[in-house]
């Protein structure tokens, strides 16, 4: 997951949110020099882009080193175009530079 450069952590407002240990702890190793709180705002305006219309892409067809056919078993939306894909439409899965596997419409990669 990219870090999008947002407002400063000094201009932002504190809020409080309670996570088991566990969520914690993995959030930490899976964030690495990012930080779990910049990947949990990553995630959430990843959330709000999804569900507002708003979505922008956060990968590009040089990203992806490899695609293999898959069907989806519920709603995706694929991270090179925005296209919603359906559950148990076709689509595929792409494997990026980083190792992400990620939701690929069938039309991304073609051409």
């Amino acid at each position: 997951m990219h870090t999008i450069a947002r407002t400063p952590t000094t201009e932002m407002e504190v809020t409080s949110i309670r996570l088991e240990r566990e969520l914690k702890d993995k959030l930490k190793e899976l964030s690495g020099n990012q930080g779990y709180q910049a990947l949990i705002r990553d995630i959430l305006w990843n959330y709000v882009q999804q569900k507002s219309g708003e979505w922008k892409p956060r990968f590009s067809r040089a990203d992806i080193r490899a695609s293999i056919d898959a069907t989806s078993q519920q709603e995706e939306r694929c991270v090179l175009t925005g296209q919603l894909i359906q559950a148990q439409e076709p689509m595929l899965l792409g494997l990026t530079k980083t190792g992400d596997m990620v939701p690929l419409s069938i039309e991304s990669l073609a051409g």
